[in-house]
């Protein structure tokens, strides 16, 4: 248990601790003619006019002839070196600090705390601390600030314990900072209680009337996955502004709950008149849009991003193409990306993840060349990006090539989601052996992303030895994951191994587990349906229903032929199809056929990998009705056009 102390109310530190000056001369030497003496000059204004003019090595010279530096010189002096990114004037400085006796002060020593944080010096930052004898609860929160936000999240939880052992009571601002210890390194359950206790003692302290405190609170639990705390803290708000409501939308986009982020952002529209939306909330709501592949919607969006003048703000550029993307509008998001004035690696990595997300592999390479070329340094996320890129249109050898050009001239090490495109790449591509001997070289754990995409590519080559061995794995890593009996499960389907099907299946009951329900999302007319089963109320199921049992008689007229492997209960052939005419991506384009005009694109989300079944049965829909058909699942985009798919049945 954490010993927490009272808080004592405070004032930020500029106004908590006045500045030490410097002496007033006599009023007999304020003359207009002064007598000429030989005592020294004060430079203390020069030196802080050289610093704001950025003649930082100048203020220096000055500052060696200066014997009685003020506490504002060596403040301005502090701050200069941070901007011009010097370390060895910040370590010159802070020895002449120390030399004339101002390392104990209180105020300097925050600041010095927070220079080195910014020169990425942390080791100097804790020798400050170490050295420092009074530490008021500002240098305190200076150190848990530079290690915060340099992820060091464990260290800060313990320090904090040590402060409260002391006995020195934490203000607002302190609490702000060890919340987002908690989720500054690794979100482990073991932070998540204590960000709990953290808010427990918030709560008893009467501090939930602090907006930004509270706002950090969303943020923490968002972080975690816990939406519905993340929920109750935010409707529990006595005062909200725009950073609260932004960090609650990110919590819904983040979470896998779109639809709630849009409601929220209306909610914002007519609650907050005079507080209007930032850059940061335009960015999780054009998320939730790309979730949803919500076009219509985007495009209200954009407009009003256009309006508001948002439209220069990188990130806002770089979701915006990443939304027309995902909402199937590839060509919307490369205009916008070529009419950028300028570019940062997230809007490289926006264009190339687009193009990936479609399957135009080749046209990925080629973006991420232009971005070397064009002297843009790539980020592990780029490498993420061109190399699922290539897994999506079975490039392995280009692959392989850029997955040691990341190593060799790069100098990025692989992280487990590299690792896990470099399995998928292989896997989809039946080199599976090779996968597995990936994942037997690697240097760090390979953890559930990485055997996960082991046992997905089982799935789709039906290897049986391969894939117990992944699950194995898994069943250790996420034992609450349903996902991965099912896909073992279906794997042993495809195999006609019914008894270990049925065990699996068993497993799944005994450990109270469920499998996630395949959900489909379609926009019509700036509304969003939401298809689940049959079973879930819509006022056009029946005429839903008949006319997909129509079109699927029609067109075994004409070929088509049930995939009917893909149902995993042992029951005659009739009734599974009927299963399969129940799948929600077929009832989400049976809704879109009846509700869209003619030559209007039906646009369908999916939260699962399409099944084999309804993948053919929307070839033979696009031909049969003359439609043109998007879909995108939970790995790519299907284009479904005179009866082909853009996948080329690669996916």
């Amino acid at each position: 248990m954490w010993a927490f102390h009272t808080p004592q109310p405070t004032q930020p530190p500029s106004l908590f601790n006045p500045r030490r000056t410097p002496p007033k001369l006599p009023s007999s030497s304020l003359t207009l003619n002064p007598p000429i003496s030989n005592s020294t000059p004060n430079h203390n204004q020069l030196i802080q006019s050289l610093c704001k003019q950025g003649d930082l090595k100048q203020a220096f010279k000055l500052l060696s002839r200066e014997p009685n530096p003020s506490q504002r010189t060596y403040e301005v002096l502090i701050l200069s070196c941070a901007d011009q990114n010097s370390l060895s004037l910040a370590q010159s400085l802070h020895s002449h600090i120390s030399e004339n006796g101002f390392d104990q002060d209180p105020f300097l020593v925050t600041k010095l705390i927070s220079m080195y944080a910014v020169l990425d010096s942390l080791d100097d930052a804790r020798k400050v601390f170490d050295k420092t004898r009074k530490r008021t609860i500002f240098v305190w929160n200076a150190l848990f600030r530079a290690l915060t936000l340099a992820g060091f999240g464990e260290e800060v939880l313990g320090l904090y314990r040590k402060m409260n052992r002391i006995g020195l009571p934490s203000d607002r601002f302190t609490y702000t900072y060890v919340l987002k210890a908690c989720v500054a390194s690794e979100c482990m359950v073991s932070l998540l209680n204590k960000g709990k206790e953290i808010h427990a003692h918030i709560l008893r302290h009467g501090l939930e009337g602090y907006v930004h405190i509270m706002t950090t609170l969303v943020d923490m639990y968002a972080r975690f996955g816990c939406v519905a705390h993340a929920s109750f803290v935010f409707e529990k708000m006595p005062v909200r502004n725009v950073v609260s409501w932004s960090a609650m939308m990110a919590c819904y986009a983040k979470n896998g709950k779109p639809f709630e982020a849009l409601e929220l952002f209306r909610e914002m529209m007519i609650e907050t008149r005079d507080s209007a939306p930032n850059s940061v909330t335009m960015v999780s709501v054009l998320q939730a849009c790309a979730a949803l592949s919500a076009l219509e919607q985007g495009k209200l969006v954009h407009a009003y991003i256009l309006r508001r003048g948002l439209d220069s703000v990188l990130p806002v550029i770089s979701a915006l193409i990443t939304m027309y993307a995902r909402c199937g509008e590839l060509e919307l998001g490369q205009r916008i990306f070529d009419r950028m004035e300028k570019r940062d690696v997230v809007s490289w990595n926006s264009l190339i993840s687009s193009y990936g997300l479609h399957g135009y592999g080749k046209k990925a390479m080629q973006i991420f060349e232009e971005m070397i070329h064009q002297g843009v340094s790539p980020s592990p996320i780029t490498f993420v990006s061109v190399l699922g890129a290539c897994s999506h249109a079975g490039l392995v050898e280009e692959g392989k090539k850029l997955f040691d050009s990341m190593c060799k001239e790069h100098g990025i090490h692989p992280s487990v989601e590299h690792y896990a495109c470099m399995v998928d790449l292989l896997g989809r591509a039946n080199r599976l052996e090779e996968a597995a001997k990936i994942i037997d070289e690697m240097r760090i754990e390979p953890g559930a992303k990485v055997w996960g995409s082991l046992l997905g590519s089982c799935r789709i080559h039906c290897n049986v030895e391969l894939a117990e061995r992944a699950s194995r794995r898994l069943f250790q890593l996420e034992p609450h994951s349903a996902g991965n009996y099912v896909l073992l499960a279906d794997i042993y389907a495809e195999a006609e191994m019914w008894d270990d099907v049925k065990r699996v299946r068993k497993l799944l009951e005994t450990r109270s587990l469920q499998k996630v329900a395949g959900r489909s999302w379609i926009e019509v007319r700036r509304k969003m349906y939401s298809f689940v089963s049959v079973d879930e109320p819509n006022p056009q199921i029946e005429l839903i229903q008949s006319l997909l049992i129509k079109l699927a008689a029609e067109m075994k007229e004409k070929g088509y032929s049930s995939q009917t492997k893909v149902v995993l209960y042992d029951l005659d052939e009739s009734e599974k199809e009927r299963i399969l005419l129940g799948h929600s991506e077929k009832l989400a384009v049976a809704f879109g056929l009846i509700n869209t005009k003619k030559g209007e694109t039906i646009r369908i989300t999916k939260n699962l990998r399409l099944c084999e079944d309804c993948h053919s049965f929307t070839k033979f829909i696009s031909k049969f009705t003359n439609k043109e058909i998007l879909v995108r699942d939970v790995n790519r985009f299907h284009h479904f056009q005179n009866g082909v798919c853009s996948c080329g049945d690669y996916w």
